[in-house]
């Protein structure tokens, strides 16, 4: 049985973001909250937290068996775009350069190995 946790219009760039999720794939739980939480890049935070969130779903959803984090590993743990704010920035001789504020949405899935 799996559980996840969406995180969704997240105010990181995709990209960032998916070079976080990458190195989580597939591993065990305690292991990716290590890695997360010792990363240095700042996507890790809003990753590690959504990490969080599905292990305590999973853990909410088998209240009648003990599971424990050790037992669970994440599943899958995907990127997707979100919508990009367009804002204008203004530049030299009345020109105007155009910003993109790119949002993304996270999802992480575990499972327990069974």
């Amino acid at each position: 049985m799996e559980a996840r946790a969406v995180h969704r219009f997240l105010g990181s760039s995709p990209r960032k973001m998916r070079l976080v999720v990458d190195l989580i794939r597939g591993l065990p739980v305690d292991k990716a909250m290590e890695i997360l939480h010792f990363s240095p890049k700042h996507a890790s935070r809003d990753a590690e937290k959504v990490l969080r969130s599905a292990v305590a779903n999973f853990m909410n959803r088998e209240e009648t068996t003990r599971v424990e984090p050790e037992d669970l590993y994440v599943k899958e743990a995907y990127v997707d775009n979100g919508p990009t704010l367009k804002r204008i920035r203004p530049a030299p001789m009345g020109r105007a350069f155009r910003i993109r504020k790119r949002s993304c949405h996270i999802t992480i899935v575990v499972d327990s190995r069974d």
